[in-house]
Parts: C-alpha cells; structure tokens; sequence
C-alpha cells in the first residue's frame, strides 16, 4: 500500500533497550523493537512523503484496501473485504466493486466508510496538494459510486483498461475524513469534478484552503495530527534522533490476525533510531542497541558475515532487491544538455568496478528501469556502456568541448561566455557507496578534462535541489515492488513539472508516448515490445545512466522470528515481529 507505487529517493542516542552481543537479554522480554533509519523521515503525511525511509514509518499507520503480500507477491485484502467483484462496461470502462470491513475503525472508534475512501482519492486529485509524483498513477480514476444502501460499499470507476487499474483501485493509504478534512471543504466537489473542472477547483477558496492544512507542517510531522487505521500511532518524532511509534490498545485488526500479514501487530512499541552517519550504526548494531539494521555498507556486511561475536546475537539475510541506483545527469544545464555529453559521461564508469570494489559484488547491473528478473520485458539485447576513455573523449569533442586555454580543462562557449566542465556531484550525508561512486568518477573524469565536484549535502536539501532541478550531477535510485511497471511519473515529460519526480527532465515526444501507449495495452506480447523499444530510448539518451540492481544487506537480532523476509523493501515486515521463546 506504501511503498511501491513511488519513487523512492534513497540516495541509498541511547537505546531504550541494552543487550549484549552474547544474545542475553538481561531476563527482559521486552516487546520493543529498535530500527535504524540512515536519514529523517522527509514527512509523515501518507500522501506527499518522498522517501523510503516515510514509507517504512507510514505503512504501519497506514492501509489500504489492498496490499502486496511479501511472501507470495499476491495481493490481499486489507481493509476491503474482500478482493473487488471486477465489471467491465460497453463504453470499456472499469468498475471495481468494493466493500470495507465491518470491523475497521479509526482511532476514535468510529467506521471506516466509502466516504473515507472517496475522501482519499478526492484529496490525491486536488491540483494544490504537494502530490505531483502521486497524481498521475490515478489520472484514469474517473469516478466514485456509493451503494445507498450500504455506506461500507462502492464502486470505484476506471475510464481506460489501465494495465494496473486492479492494483491502484485500492493501494492508496485511506485516510479518516473527519480528521484531515474536518470542515467538509471537499465534499462539494465529486471526483468527476475534480478530474474535469480543474481551473475552477485552482481558484476555489475551500479547496485552497484544504490544500494549505493538507501540505501544512503540521500534517507532516506533528503528534496529533497523523492518524490513520493501521495498527500503530505516531507519537514522537525528535529530529536526528528517532521517530517513535506505539501500538494501539484494543487494536480493530487483531482479531484478524490469522487472515495475513498486514493483521499482525506485535511489538508494543516500535523505535525508529535515525544514525545519519553508517559507521556509528554499525557501532550501535554491534553493542546490541539496534535490533535491526538494513541497507548496511557492503564492506561492514561482507565483515559482519564472518564475525562469529556478531552472528551470536544476529542473523544477516541478503535477499534480492526491486530496486536499482542511477546517475542522474540534469539534462536542463548546459553540461549535459547534448546527449553526445551525456553518453561520454556513461563511459567513464566502470560498473563492473563499482560493483566489486564498492558494492562487494552486491549488487548487478541494469541498463533501464526495469529488472533483470523480469525477463519477459526486460531488454536483455541492450549493450551496456563500455567503460573506454578514449569513446569518451571523442564525444566530448563531437559536442563541442575542448581545452582551447590548454590548462587541463575541457570548454565549450555558452551564452557568448566561455564555460569550463565543473560541475557538482552531489550525495547525501553518511552515504558512504554514493560518495565512493562520486570519488571514482571525480577521477575517471579528470583523465578527460572534466572537474567534478564530490559534495555532500543533507538529505532534506538534497531532495529539495532535485525537486527543483537545483544540481548537476545526482546519483538516486527507484524502489518499488514485483508487479508491472507504470513509468509516468518517473520519467515521462510531465513529471519533470511542477516538483515532480522526473528530477533530470528526460523525455521525448517518442518516449511520452510510448509510457503512455504501455499503461492502456492489455495485449501483453505489444505492450512487452513497447518496454523494450522504452529502455532502447533511455539508455541511448543517457540521462539517467543506469548502475545496478542492489542486493539487500540486512541484519536482525535473533530474539525475533516471523520476520516476513521479502525482496520487498525494506525486506521484513517488522509489525509481525515476535519475541522468540529462547535467545540465549
């Protein structure tokens, strides 16, 4: 329900609880479960939050009619009753037919109804909400239908056979009217409205107003005014220390727990442990403090396998991540506006390298956005970028770059002004791989006349630069999950507007209209032609040049089982955590 359907930007204090590596727990079965985060959650407002690390806080505030199972990858009913009763019209609409659960209820104790889901899908499409990498997943929701005589039945309507119109009819995190919209300033407009009238909704008063209170601090990190229907409550966030969740008493869903994961609440208070800088992660890790640790250096995990202090208290999994990293280069300045630039840039790394000395060999590498293991439209024919200097440097000379001063410096004339090749290579803090990738392009690129700048910067300022096309060079990366690919708001034209998640403004008129061509055709054989003829385009123009497929690396103690380990970020599913009966 979270944390699939985005661009996940993961531009990759004292514990409550002590334990000593020898795995003893002082005779404490304590029901707390200490996370470790490597950045600040960018917010906690479920439908304007950016990064991986909201969406591990917001899944268990938040559900959705449906999820994704992490073991079997299928999707389960959450608070839908069951799976929707699918219709198809003669004007080649689709109807999906809805019911909530009786039992769902919200924090006041009140029903989860078809109000609260329209009010979500309403809240989503107004214009003025801070959503634009969201908004365009649901452009062909068309419509909202109640059962009048059941207020926990409706219909949602689909105006195209959109290939992931089953999924995003119900994966979006519901949200309690009463609470994020408690004047009703939405209820006069319908979805039809909203999706047609959109210069009257821009200059509504009542829709400006709650779009203000929506996008508000208040709303993105404040106690009091985060709720949703999931098992757990917000209740502390301290900046650059911990975001601390507490599971609810009396709990709707745990009468459900036999029924799948997302029933299962178990730690009665979950610690989300925000350690920007890895190596003193590692050190919390290693002293019993943390529980549980993702995402740790490649180095440190390829050490931590063969300590046998470490493998006392903790097991260390590896599984296969829906994920990949890119360099990202802004195609809207002057450095890398010629595509010829760009290619140059593409062989200066050497991926293979970055794999072994970086990654350890966790990683693989990829030539798009699509998986390896998905092999049906994957395109295997593609030729990756061969790391050759000399191919770099002949077009860097087609494009026009040359060291006319002869001080080592490649320049091109721009605006009538002679303009050296420096730019800035930019990373988040206490990223030490993306830093390392940085350093080892610095001197790729030095041996061609090309200065770049390694800079670290915080990841809030780093997410705001790339929102506004603010940078140069950006090494990001996508999560997301197994299901089809819809590439909209990652990388067509569109969302490089208005804060969108096409942070390096890639698109053509072919490219536009094949990401739009592949979210309406059905016929798989075409539409699996149209993702590789897509991945053709990309990796030839070369804005974002793409790194690897990233294999996890994670670390949990062993006081705990029923992890729900998944290649599913962020790999577990730590609600269903369970104290095992014996750790010593």
């Amino acid at each position: 329900m979270i944390n699939y359907k985005k661009q996940f930007i993961y531009f990759i204090l004292s514990a409550i609880i002590l334990y000593s590596c020898s795995g003893k727990r002082n005779n404490i079965q304590s029901t707390e479960l200490n996370i470790h985060l490597p950045y600040d959650p960018d917010m906690l407002n479920p439908v304007c939050y950016t990064t991986i690390e909201s969406s591990n806080v917001l899944r268990n505030i938040f559900q959705g009619l449906i999820d994704v199972d992490y073991n079997s990858h299928e999707l389960v009913p959450v608070l839908a009753e069951k799976f929707p009763k699918i219709e198809k019209t003669s004007e080649g609409y689709l109807k999906y037919h809805y019911r909530l659960r009786p039992e769902a209820r919200w924090e006041n104790g009140s029903p989860i109804t078809a109000r609260d889901v329209e009010f979500t899908i309403k809240a989503i499409k107004v214009p003025q909400v801070n959503d634009p990498q969201e908004r365009p997943i649901y452009e062909h929701l068309a419509d909202f239908i109640y059962d009048e005589k059941d207020p926990l039945q409706f219909t949602i309507v689909f105006d195209n056979a959109y290939i992931l119109s089953e999924i995003h009819s119900g994966d979006y995190p519901i949200m309690p009217e009463y609470f994020y919209d408690p004047k009703g300033l939405l209820r006069n407009y319908t979805i039809k409205q909203l999706n047609s009238e959109k210069e009257k909704i821009e200059n509504d008063s009542r829709i400006k107003a709650f779009a203000d209170d929506f996008n508000s601090e208040k709303r993105m990190r404040e106690k009091g005014f985060i709720s949703g229907s999931g098992p757990y409550a917000f209740e502390e966030w301290v900046t650059g220390q911990k975001v601390v969740l507490i599971k609810k008493k009396n709990w709707w869903g745990d009468q459900l727990k036999e029924i799948n994961m997302f029933f299962q609440a178990n730690p009665e208070k979950i610690n989300y442990r925000i350690i920007n800088d890895m190596t003193t992660a590692l050190t919390s890790l290693k002293a019993g403090n943390l529980d549980v640790m993702q995402n740790i250096k490649p180095k440190d995990f390829s050490e931590l396998t063969h300590s046998q202090k470490i493998n006392q208290s903790y097991n260390v999994y590896t599984p296969s991540t829906y994920s990949y990293s890119y360099l990202g280069l802004n195609s809207k300045r002057f450095f890398f506006a010629e595509k010829k630039t760009r290619q140059a840039m593409a062989h200066l790394l050497d991926i293979n390298k970055l794999i072994e000395t970086i990654m350890y060999g966790y990683a693989k590498p990829v030539i798009g956005p699509i998986m390896p293991s998905e092999t049906k439209i994957y395109n295997s024919s593609i030729k990756p970028f061969a790391y050759d200097i000399d191919v770099a440097k002949q077009l860097l000379a087609e494009a026009g770059w040359k060291d006319s001063d002869a001080d080592g410096l490649l320049d091109k004339v721009d605006n009538n002004k002679k303009t050296h090749f420096i730019v800035d290579f930019v990373y988040p803090s206490g990223n030490e791989p993306k830093k390392q990738i940085g350093l080892l392009l610095q001197e790729e690129a030095r041996k061609v006349g090309i200065r770049i700048n390694v800079i670290a910067q915080e990841l809030s300022v780093l997410i705001e630069n790339c929102k506004k096309h603010n940078f140069d060079m950006v090494c990001g990366g996508v999560a997301s999950v197994p299901i089809l690919p819809d590439l909209k708001a990652f990388y067509h034209s569109q969302s490089a507007l208005n804060r969108g998640s096409n942070f390096c403004s890639f698109g053509t008129p072919e490219s536009d209209s094949l990401i739009d061509s592949i979210r309406l055709e059905l016929n798989e054989t075409k539409r699996n032609d149209m993702y590789k003829k897509l991945q053709e385009i990309m990796h030839d123009d070369a804005t974002y040049i793409f790194l690897f497929n990233l294999t996890d690396r994670i670390a949990i103690h062993k006081r705990f089982t029923n992890l729900n380990l998944s290649n599913i970020r962020p790999g577990y599913y730590e609600a269903g955590f369970k104290i095992t009966e014996s750790t010593d």
